[in-house]
């Protein structure tokens, strides 16, 4: 995955917890606008999400900005 997309990941679960504490949910459209502006990265977040991860369609935010954080640079 892309830094950029890591960064933006991480971003997003961090104000998200921040408005709503720990036990926020989310889905991988969360990290995008309502518009379909950027495919190519969506579908990236999508293939990690659904794919390689094998995630339900809504998580924890602290689940998803710990497996980002984990992925390293």
């Amino acid at each position: 995955m892309r830094k950029a997309l890591r960064t933006k990941i991480i971003q997003v679960c961090e104000e998200k917890i921040a408005a709503k504490g720990d036990n926020v949910g989310l889905s991988f459209y969360a990290f995008f606008a309502n518009k379909n502006d950027n495919p190519e990265l969506l579908m990236e977040a999508a293939s990690w999400w659904i794919k390689q991860m094998k995630l339900d369609h809504f998580e924890k935010a602290v689940k998803i900005k710990a497996l980002v954080e984990a992925m390293g640079d």
